[in-house]
């Protein structure tokens, strides 16, 4: 009886061994995978907060620039409403999507006003006096700076997404992920161009053609002799 027992509590002492180291893992995974979904949260925030700041500065310049004689207002009328399509995508700015059509959609509607814009400061090259309005230099230096921080944030936004997807992804990590509310996180996705933000540079002077580089370069035709 004694040693029926003693047997019954060594293995009663394993089993509870066991399930404390069970309770420990499933706890640090659970609080790693808890950090790592906060940042990814912080990120998004932060790309939202880029994304915003180039909205904001978008009404200042559009009036700036229909200040200037002439100007094509159907390229304002663009920006004006790809503007107006981000306002209506309705996204948690404190917590990143789960659903890959979603940020999809973001990024489309986002994709569509930085071409507009792109478009919008190429007009603005045929107009010179614009290149003196100090108003219209300050935002054409802030755009430029906002479009490198959108740039970087969408690059540590994917960073933080990867990291989180490897380690709920991850052996053991998967088996309890979806339990526990953890599902994979999707990226932003890379289009043509998207590199490098939308260049904000102005160039005022027209472009030399080709032909008038030829013709510059080219020796002059020797006279043909008259014949006798």
């Amino acid at each position: 009886m004694n040693k029926f027992t003693m047997g019954c509590g060594v293995l009663l002492a394993i089993l509870l061994f066991i399930v404390v180291i069970a309770a420990l893992a499933l706890g640090g995974s659970y609080n790693r995978l808890v950090r790592l979904q906060q940042t990814v949260d912080q990120s998004w925030a932060q790309v939202q907060n880029v994304y915003q700041r180039r909205a904001d500065l978008i009404p200042n310049l559009v009036n700036t620039v229909s200040g200037a004689a002439n100007f094509e207002k159907s390229t304002l009328t663009e920006v004006t409403n790809a503007r107006a399509s981000v306002g209506r995508v309705q996204l948690d700015p404190n917590k990143a999507p789960t659903d890959a059509a979603q940020l999809e959609q973001f990024q489309a509607a986002q994709g569509q006003l930085s071409n507009a814009l792109s478009r919008l400061l190429v007009v603005v090259e045929r107009y010179p006096e614009l290149k003196a309005n100090q108003n219209f230099l300050g935002l054409q230096a802030q755009l430029e700076g906002t479009e490198n921080r959108i740039s970087v944030e969408r690059g540590n936004f994917n960073t933080a997404v990867q990291n989180y997807n490897v380690a709920v992804r991850s052996f053991p990590t998967n088996l309890i992920a979806g339990m526990l509310g953890f599902p994979p996180r999707p990226f932003f996705t890379a289009q043509a161009g998207a590199e490098k933000p939308p260049p904000v540079q102005f160039n005022f002077g027209p472009a030399p053609t080709p032909a008038a580089n030829l013709n510059q370069g080219a020796a002059p035709t020797p006279a043909t002799a008259a014949s006798p």
